[in-house]
């Protein structure tokens, strides 16, 4: 039987097998998808999400998982009345695909057991232990003291545990061969409502131009999509030559007041599957921070289911107050997230 068994190996899934791992933990991460992952995202790693990876796996990220340009220094938002806010700060571009494949080989070396190609289909809690049923080349159970499910929104566990339809936002962006005049080294987003029903973004991955949209109506992906590939030719001179990739994704529709769910009996949600994702869909720093919160909480208590949530919701305060703040301050940005304003 596994002391812990991890479901989903992005960055809160890793971080917490790993933390796990090397304190002696028998620890199972599986991974739906073969890896390495890949996964439809900015891949911007802001200078907290950097701090966040030299605490939690004592190195920094290598070089090797970064894309071109190497550094990003910052982003800059588009408020809904056409205003620019810029604020500069150190990053890393990178692919996802390479960095959470680093992280997940973190948690292999310290001792967890990583299964890619499976997927994690229900769960039966017992007096003392969970099942939980895999299925990957064939469906089999695992027993395990505790589960921490960082599947994100389209894992079913979550779903089929709570009996519950999350709400989704839906993205959709596109690599591009092309020219624009603006800085290749920032992230840029847009607020206006006749760009997106969320928001849109720019930004640079290996001299391709991505542009993206995100909506709550997928019938208008298409229309939105061209309302912005339009703003930037009009605005910052864009040109496309050909596109190379198109690719959709979903990510949590946050709600006012932020709401995080720790988890029931035996099974701890991290990251999105809790609900802490930041504004303009960073997730990779809040995933990082409540997976290690998460997996320190089970080492510290192992034996005290209650004490085990009290530790992970006191050690995540300063997290959701954060996230907490920066929705407040996009909700103050633009009408369409004025909702978030507390």
């Amino acid at each position: 039987m596994y002391d812990v068994i991890v479901i989903g190996a992005g960055p809160a899934g890793s971080t917490a097998a790993k933390a796990l791992a090397e304190k002696g933990f028998c620890v199972l991460l599986v991974e739906r998808h073969k890896l390495p992952r890949y996964k439809s995202c900015s891949g911007v790693l802001i200078q907290k999400t950097l701090d966040l990876v030299r605490l939690c796996f004592g190195k920094d990220v290598p070089l090797s998982a970064a894309c071109t340009p190497v550094e990003n220094k910052g982003m800059i938002f588009t408020d809904d009345k056409g205003r620019e806010f810029h604020f500069e700060q150190g990053g890393l571009n990178v692919w996802r695909s390479s960095f959470d494949n680093w992280l997940t080989e973190q948690a292999a070396a310290s001792g967890a057991q990583v299964q890619d190609s499976t997927s994690a289909i229900s769960c039966k809690e017992q007096s003392d232990s969970i099942a939980v049923t895999l299925h990957g080349e064939r469906t089999y159970t695992e027993q395990a003291r505790y589960v921490i499910d960082c599947e994100g929104v389209t894992g079913l566990l979550k779903r089929r545990l709570l009996g519950i339809n999350q709400e989704f936002i839906t993205t959709f962006q596109t690599f591009n061969q092309g020219k624009i005049q603006l800085d290749p080294h920032y992230f840029y987003a847009y607020l206006q409502p006749e760009l997106s029903e969320y928001d849109a973004w720019f930004n640079v991955k290996d001299e391709m131009l991505v542009l993206g949209v995100s909506v709550k109506d997928t019938s208008r992906i298409r229309h939105f999509y061209g309302q912005f590939v339009s703003y930037m030719e009009t605005h910052h001179g864009l040109h496309l030559q050909q596109q190379l990739k198109a690719e959709k994704w979903l990510m949590p529709h946050i709600r006012p007041g932020c709401p995080i769910s720790y988890g029931q009996g035996r099974v701890l949600f991290a990251g999105e599957a809790a609900g802490f994702l930041n504004p303009m869909g960073e997730g990779i720093s809040a995933g990082i921070e409540s997976g290690y919160y998460a997996a320190q909480a089970i080492a510290n208590h192992v034996d005290a289911l209650d004490m085990i949530y009290a530790d992970y919701e006191r050690n995540t305060q300063q997290l959701k107050a954060y996230m907490e703040r920066q929705w407040n301050f996009v909700g103050r940005m633009a009408d369409t997230f004025s909702e978030m304003i507390r």
